[in-house]
């Protein structure tokens, strides 16, 4: 896709890719010949030819639903993380009471004058 000015949308730091838009920029690039063999020499997977057979086959039925996937009208559909609006739900930050020092340090392996002694990490 390219902008008013000429240059490649995909290339602006902002772009979000719609589904039309990313339908039509993969077009050229997905058939149903998938080459599974030069895929998995690039991957460097060793497969034999049962293997290649049925991860063509695998492969051909995704690109059919991305083929269908396609033929959806998507205008005016505003791209979307989730399904419904995610919010994050904070409680109130109100001051509680703490545990007093004495439970604290009554869980401690070892304590001197009211403070916990762990072992040096940092030389």
């Amino acid at each position: 896709m390219v902008d008013e000015s000429g240059r490649s949308r995909a290339a602006s730091a902002n772009f979000i890719w719609t589904g039309r838009e990313f339908a039509l920029y993969c077009a050229p690039r997905m058939s149903a010949q998938f080459d599974v063999r030069y895929t998995a020499q690039l991957a460097r997977l060793h497969l034999d030819e049962e293997e290649i057979a049925r991860f063509q086959a695998q492969l051909g039925t995704v690109l059919e639903f991305v083929e269908k996937l396609r033929a959806v009208d998507v205008d005016g559909v505003e791209p979307t993380a989730h399904a419904f609006p995610v919010h994050n739900i904070f409680r109130s930050d109100e001051p509680r009471d703490g545990i007093p020092a004495e439970l604290a340090l009554k869980n401690a392996p070892r304590t001197a004058n009211g403070l916990m002694l762990v072992p040096k990490v940092i030389e």
